[in-house]
């Protein structure tokens, strides 16, 4: 028998194959925190799912060694956040939530001096904003919003259209889809849980402040496929319709349309795009279903079981 199932993994390859829920403290970057992660973990890749300012709180997903595959996903995942705004003169409660129904849907931004990205005008969607409260001149409020979209430059933006300026003075992200805040880990409890193993061998704790990359990925349709079809998934290869297990299509999907492939252990193996409509439980014959997007798990870890690596099972 081959493969495992995620949460059966030995410790060191669940880590590797794991995201962390972090709350990100104040005062270091997001890249900074990431560093510290790889550098106590001893790995060679660590990166993170959305840049959070050093003074902002909250959920930041970071991705150890192989999840790092999926970052570009989560990356374009949409972001909620809880701010506190300070306008420089007082506004009346009603102006604001004019203020507020004029940034809802479609804005557009130019990054502030201090930024990764290129300052060229960016069109972004505010889902919803909504006031909390406000008392003299302290706006809190809630902010659902497309992912790369500057809260910063939306306080500026909100101040300029009352016509009385304001600031971001405090922010803490609260949802990084599929990551909510209610299931953050500190930095002090995931270290104290690390050292917890490498000292006295107890896995417990740290199984538990790290999630396999199947738990990130499970709100994507599925489909599983084959043992036979595996390691030529891993090299590349196309989904045909043979390579499917039985009743393997387990959702719905319309063409064009993201999936995740898994083993029938619920290995996550690669992502891909569906090649037509897909009906869950439906068994296709013939054809194309999917082409391979991303490859997630490691070439050889199923036997090989193709002649190249055109097509999975034709």
């Amino acid at each position: 028998m081959v493969g495992i199932r995620p949460e059966e993994r030995p410790i060191e390859e669940y880590i590797r194959k794991g995201i962390i829920n972090l709350d990100k403290p104040p005062g270091p970057t997001s890249h900074e925190v990431s560093a510290w992660i790889r550098k106590i973990f001893n790995l060679d890749k660590v990166g993170h799912g959305g840049t959070l300012d050093p003074r902002a709180t909250g959920v930041l997903p970071i991705l150890l060694e192989d999840a790092t595959k999926i970052t570009p996903f989560l990356l374009s995942s949409d972001k909620e956040y809880v701010c506190l705004m300070k306008l420089h003169k007082k506004v009346s409660e009603k102006r604001l939530l004019k203020a507020f129904s004029k940034f809802e849907g479609v804005i557009y931004q130019k990054p502030p001096l201090k930024s990764a990205v290129k300052r060229v005008t960016r069109k972004r969607k505010v889902y919803k904003l909504r006031l909390l409260e406000l008392e003299d001149k302290d706006v809190l409020f809630k902010v659902k919003c497309e992912s790369g979209t500057y809260i910063r430059v939306l306080c500026h933006d909100i101040g300029q259209f009352l016509g009385v300026g304001a600031s971001m003075y405090e922010l803490r992200r609260v949802l990084s889809e599929p990551f909510v805040e209610s299931d953050c880990v500190t930095m002090h409890d995931l270290v104290d849980s690390y050292f917890l193993w490498k000292e006295c061998g107890e896995e417990k704790y740290l199984r538990e402040k790290i999630l396999p990359i199947e738990n990130v990925l499970k709100h994507i349709p599925k489909i599983y496929i084959k043992d036979s079809t595996v390691d030529a998934i891993c090299h590349g290869a196309d989904l045909a319709a043979p390579g499917v297990a039985n009743n393997g299509i387990a959702d719905d999907v319309s063409i064009g349309g993201r999936v995740a492939l898994y083993t029938q252990k619920g290995e996550v193996v690669a992502l891909a795009i569906a090649k037509r409509d897909l009906k869950k439980g439906v068994f296709y014959k013939k054809g194309i279903v999917a082409d391979t997007e991303r490859v997630i798990m490691q070439p050889n870890t199923y036997p090989k079981y193709w002649k190249n690596a055109g097509v999975a099972e034709r």
